[in-house]
């Protein structure tokens, strides 16, 4: 089942149990793929890997928000952001660990003899081999970390 046709599922199934929170996820996340399978290109289809993409778009969009709701001590609008990340981040494979990506990254380090000056080859290639499994911007802490 891809990712449309999980979202048309639980879409329903919100509607039936008049979850506000889930209807406005599941309902961002028809708008993306829509988007998604008209832009140029594409083709009406959306790869597996696409689709993760999406879904990690869509879920760091409500972490900014969050995070600038939190600040700014607007709890309601914060709420509403949490809720929907919930609902987003079913979608999404396990994310790994700063102990697991460190694990994941250091044979790439070690095969290269990568040093300080190689950081953005490196991270280039965590993000290939991690792609959806942990965000970039943890997998760049962890890459930085281990190369300084």
């Amino acid at each position: 089942m891809n990712l449309e046709e999980k979202v048309m599922e639980q879409l329903k199934t919100a509607m039936k149990a008049k979850d506000d929170a889930a209807l406005r996820s599941l309902r961002a996340i028809k708008a993306a793929i829509i988007i998604a399978k008209t832009s140029e290109g594409a083709g009406g289809v959306i790869k597996p890997e696409d689709e993760i993409k999406l879904i990690q778009k869509l879920v760091k969009q409500r972490k900014d928000s969050l995070e600038i709701f939190t600040q700014q001590n607007r709890t309601e609008l914060a709420q509403k952001e949490e809720e929907e990340l919930a609902i987003l981040q079913q979608f999404l494979p396990k994310q790994l660990t700063e102990a697991e990506i460190k694990i994941a990254v250091q044979p790439l380090i070690t095969a290269s003899n990568a040093t300080a000056a190689d950081t953005g080859k490196i991270i280039g290639q965590a993000n290939k081999l991690l792609a959806g499994q942990a965000e970039g911007a943890v997998i760049a802490k962890v890459v930085k970390s281990l190369l300084s």
